[in-house]
């Protein structure tokens, strides 16, 4: 388990999502004080789609916001499955962003010229402001999965052997994704106790090489948390409402950038 993390128990999905578009909003607000800006990696699935959703009705400087992703499937342009086209239906195309402000990753044009478009721009990005992310139930985040070995000086990879389809798709590399000021993971839905168990524990997950200097949050349904094989994790445990996030802004106003 990530030395520098804080866990954030809640009752529902909704209530993840409600917690997590206050903390964009207020990322959002301090990043664009600070330097102009706010440059935030998406995530894709349920529960990110339902805080697109949330955002969607946000009252924001949007012009100053710039969108990047953190991994995207090797699939047509207008396929219903990728992560862009969740994310522009849910949120991005009700709101004014500049279209030169969203990068999408272009897998159509095939997996490795996608990979070798999106490395200069994060390049430049970086770090970002906030990076949002899931879990799947074998630990794997973005499309950084179980097994699978990468070049160490790449920020984008090409993946090929997906355990899930489709094969092939582009991801964020690890360090990429730590490369940035605040870092949200998501946890809803699906089984999740035995991997987030795992977690804690510590077991070599690519969800574990997410290592950010700052202290990531992990919004976590409830019943994922298994605190008996963890006695040391409520010391940074912080219950949630859902309704308030005080213990996350007291941290947040802290944290060097």
């Amino acid at each position: 388990m990530q030395e520098n993390s804080r866990w954030h128990a809640f009752e529902n999905a909704d209530q993840i999502a409600v917690a997590a578009c206050q903390q964009i909003l207020n990322t959002a607000e301090r990043a664009i004080a600070d330097h102009g800006m706010f440059k935030l990696v998406l995530a894709g699935g349920k529960t990110p789609e339902h805080v697109y959703q949330l955002l969607s009705q946000a009252d924001t400087n949007w012009s100053k916001w710039v969108i990047y992703y953190g991994d995207e499937r090797s699939l047509p342009a207008d396929h219903p499955d990728r992560n862009s086209v969740m994310a522009n239906q849910a949120w991005l195309s009700k709101v004014a962003i500049p279209a030169a402000q969203i990068h999408t990753m272009p897998t159509e044009i095939g997996t490795e010229l996608a990979a070798a478009f999106y490395q200069p721009l994060v390049l430049a990005a970086l770090p970002f402001d906030l990076v949002l992310l899931g879990v799947g139930e074998d630990g794997h985040t973005a499309s950084l999965f179980p097994g699978h070995q990468h070049k160490q000086d790449e920020l984008v990879h090409a993946v090929y052997n997906s355990p899930k389809p489709p094969q092939e798709r582009i991801t964020l590399s690890a360090a990429a994704l730590s490369a940035s000021h605040e870092v949200i993971f998501l946890i809803a839905g699906g089984n999740k106790q035995e991997v987030v168990k795992h977690w804690q524990q510590g077991a070599d997950l690519p969800v574990t090489r997410i290592q950010p200097e700052n202290p990531i949050d992990i919004y976590i349904l409830r019943e994922y948390l298994q605190f008996e094989t963890t006695p040391d994790l409520p010391s940074d445990y912080c219950g949630q409402s859902g309704h308030a996030l005080d213990s996350v802004n007291q941290h947040r106003d802290n944290m060097p950038r």
